[in-house]
């Protein structure tokens, strides 16, 4: 009888345990997606697929986090706060790529799997993640201005700032497309706005008074097409300076619609923080991403694997998408 109670026991307990609820809330792993400033409805729209990621994906716990405004040494901080609180994965969108390498170092030397998005130069990254060949996004861009300006006459970039990478080498493929139409004169180039449309507008006021004959304008940053319509539209000067760039379709129907600016481009920053935490949770899990790879998300449905700069690889996808007058309202972000 006694072993008989003590095995009733056993099973009642066995029983008990089963039935509990798993601890998934605790013992999750944790991705943190770090972006280059909050508030922006570019990363307010990347964290729709954080969260939408997190939501499919009960296993694990996904956040958003990023500075107040866009610098360097802000987000560094945040990622040193991540490395104290030992995540299992952080995925960054670098403000400045070289600024961030010693912490994402320590991170990766802490076991933590690190994934990067618009970062391809970052030596201490696992995978980085890039939407598109960003030259190629460079001579797409001028190719638009050049129709625009009649291949010829006064024109410039503007970057988020020169730490950037992805903007300098879309400004910069821009350029070197330029040289196919030698009447357009390129001028006071990688105008910086550290991603915020008030100083956008305020630089191109300036390249307006000093170049009263420009005749298009690139911008680089989330809201550096909203900062260069307003200063151009308050010029009078809608239709007659080109802009093109960067942008959403919602902050920029204003000028989409008057003219003021004739298009812009962009990959759906939904699916890029959805496709930064499948990847990180692929290296949790011990998985690789590989050439050709159909990854389920919009734009990176077929993949390009090469080797980076450090021991990590960087996968390229196929996402952006041009919007004009006649289509903006298809996106409603």
């Amino acid at each position: 009888m006694p072993m008989i109670r003590k095995l009733t026991a056993l099973a009642v307990a066995l029983g008990a345990l089963c039935a509990a609820p798993p601890l998934l809330a605790k013992d999750a792993p944790s991705i943190v997606t770090v972006v280059k400033i909050t508030g922006e409805n570019w990363f307010t729209r990347m964290n729709e697929g954080v969260v939408a990621y997190g939501r499919d994906n009960p296993g694990v716990t996904t956040s958003e986090i990023g500075p107040a405004k866009a610098d360097a040494a802000q987000q560094g901080h945040l990622i040193e706060d991540l490395i104290a609180k030992n995540v299992s994965a952080i995925a960054v969108v670098p403000m400045d790529p070289s600024a961030t390498e010693g912490v994402l170092k320590r991170a990766m030397d802490r076991g933590i799997k690190v994934v990067t998005h618009e970062g391809d130069s970052v030596k201490n990254t696992q995978v980085d993640i890039e939407a598109f060949n960003n030259t190629a996004l460079g001579a797409h861009f001028n190719e638009q201005l050049a129709q625009c300006m009649g291949k010829s006459g006064k024109w410039t970039t503007f970057v988020g700032s020169l730490g950037s990478r992805t903007h300098v080498q879309w400004a910069d493929g821009s350029a070197e497309n330029a040289k196919k139409y030698p009447q357009m004169q390129l001028v006071s180039p990688k105008n910086e706005s550290f991603d915020d449309a008030n100083t956008a507008y305020e630089k191109a006021r300036e390249i307006l008074r000093k170049y009263p004959d420009i005749k298009g304008i690139q911008g680089s940053a989330g809201n550096d097409v909203i900062g260069i319509g307003r200063a151009v539209e308050e010029a009078g000067l809608s239709g007659k300076v080109c802009v093109i760039g960067i942008g959403l379709p919602k902050d920029t129907s204003k000028y989409l619609e008057s003219g003021t600016v004739q298009s812009i481009s962009f990959w759906d920053p939904k699916d890029a923080g959805y496709i930064m935490n499948k990847v990180a949770q692929m290296l949790l899990e011990g998985k690789q991403v590989t050439d050709g790879m159909d990854l389920g998300v919009p734009g990176y449905n077929k993949v390009s694997v090469k080797k980076g700069p450090g021991k990590g690889i960087i996968v390229t996808g196929q996402a952006w998408v041009d919007v004009n007058k006649s289509n903006y309202r298809q996106y409603p972000f």
